[in-house]
């Protein structure tokens, strides 16, 4: 645990200093002219990287992921283990009235 509580820590202070740098490179007028179409066009390629690295996740698991078996299917084999189950305390009361 106390490991965890580490590594929150480390990505909440790593996560404000970044943030707190870029709006400086920003917005700092002698930064922002030289860096600034840099962070607007890396911001934009993380976006659209990150929308469309979803979107490719959500088309792959469509295509590897099997069909679901049918409903009936399903209330078939249902219906077969609660008979199996029904059956089982009359098999065995049978079993102990026949012993005596």
């Amino acid at each position: 645990m106390p490991s965890s509580k580490a590594t929150g820590a480390l990505l909440l202070i790593v996560s404000i200093v970044i943030i707190v740098a870029y709006n400086v490179a920003l917005w700092l007028p002698p930064l922002s002219s030289e860096a600034s179409i840099f962070l607007l066009k890396l911001t934009d390629s993380i976006i659209v990287i990150a929308v469309l690295a979803i979107l490719a996740w959500i088309g792959y698991t469509l295509i590897t992921t099997p069909p679901p078996k049918p409903i009936e299917e399903i209330e078939k084999e249902l219906e077969k283990e609660l008979k199996s189950i029904t059956q089982k305390p009359q098999q065995e009361t049978g079993q102990a009235t026949s012993g005596s």
